[in-house]
This record gives C-alpha cells, sequence and structure tokens, in this order.
C-alpha cells in the first residue's frame, strides 16, 4: 500500500530522475500520515500510444499532448465515507502530480482502489494496525519485521 501504476508514452518519466522526483512527492504524500516509506510502491509503464484508445480514439491519431493514466491501490488504511477526506486526497495526489504532469500540459486521468487489506502481506507477514507500537517500529526502521499477530495462527507460523 499504496501501489502506483504510471501509464505514460514514449519521452515523458524516460529518465531516471523524472521518475525519482515524482516517486519521491509521491512517497511524501504517504509519510506524513506515519506509513513506512517501503509501502510506496511505483510502477512506471512506457505504452505506444497506437496501443492508448480514449473514447475510441488512439492516442496516436490524436497525440496533442501526452496522455497519462495512473491507477493507486491504497491497502494499508481506508478513507472515511466523507466528501471532505476524499477531496483532501485528491488535493494531496494532485500536489503530488503538479509540478511533474499538470504543470508540463500533459494529459492525465487517475483513479483511487481501496483494496482489501486481510490478502495483503509482506515476506509473509501480515502488516500491523496502522499507528500501533509494531506498525510504528515498521515506519521507524522503514522495514517489515515480526510483531504479535504477524502470522494466521500458531501452526503457520510463530507471533
Amino acid at each position: 500500500m499504496p501501489l502506483w501504476q504510471i501509464y505514460h508514452p514514449p519521452g515523458v518519466f524516460e529518465d531516471e530522475a523524472s521518475k525519482a522526483a515524482l516517486a519521491a512527492d509521491i512517497t511524501k504524500i504517504y509519510t506524513r500520515v506515519n506509513l513506512p516509506a517501503f509501502y510506496v510502491v511505483i510502477h512506471f509503464n512506457t505504452i505506444q500510444p497506437s496501443n492508448v484508445f480514449v473514447g475510441g480514439v488512439s492516442k496516436s491519431a490524436s497525440a496533442d499532448k501526452p496522455f497519462i493514466r495512473i491507477v493507486i491501490k491504497h491497502i494499508a488504511i481506508r478513507l472515511d465515507n466523507k466528501t471532505e477526506t476524499y477531496r483532501t486526497t485528491a488535493g494531496m495526489i494532485d500536489n503530488a502530480l503538479k509540478e511533474h504532469v499538470y504543470e508540463k500540459g500533459y494529459a492525465c486521468e487517475y483513479h483511487v482502489e481501496e483494496t482489501e487489506r486481510r490478502l495483503w502481506k509482506f515476506d509473509g507477514l501480515i502488516p500491523p494496525e496502522h499507528m500501533s507500537e509494531a506498525h510504528m517500529k515498521w515506519v521507524e526502521e522503514n522495514k517489515p519485521s515480526v510483531h504479535e499477530g504477524a502470522y494466521w495462527s500458531a501452526e503457520k507460523g510463530h507471533y
């Protein structure tokens, strides 16, 4: 949590420096709410415009500006069901994208999915609950470690 899948045409996010700068700004969204930095996974996927269709039209036929599509999957924590919370979250995403996408004049669409936390593991470990003592250890050490409740049962591992 989170997983960002960034689909972009050739010539956009092609160098490591531009990817690293965007990845750093994305990671800040989550470390600000006390998630470990290692939770943040970002995939940059170069897609040929001829393989992207929007409204039934190939982006290679309408290549007025690069089109970027972002799929974001949240797992560790869920947002409360309040419009203001969703707007704040979208604002944080927009702020992370601003310099790297919006200010460059790229077309961009994104969405966020909240997926089931109970089917999520790191190195076979069930992640600790957000803000628990074990969670804060993961934040501090920026890596997973065994904690009470890290396994489904004593038979499958140890606590």
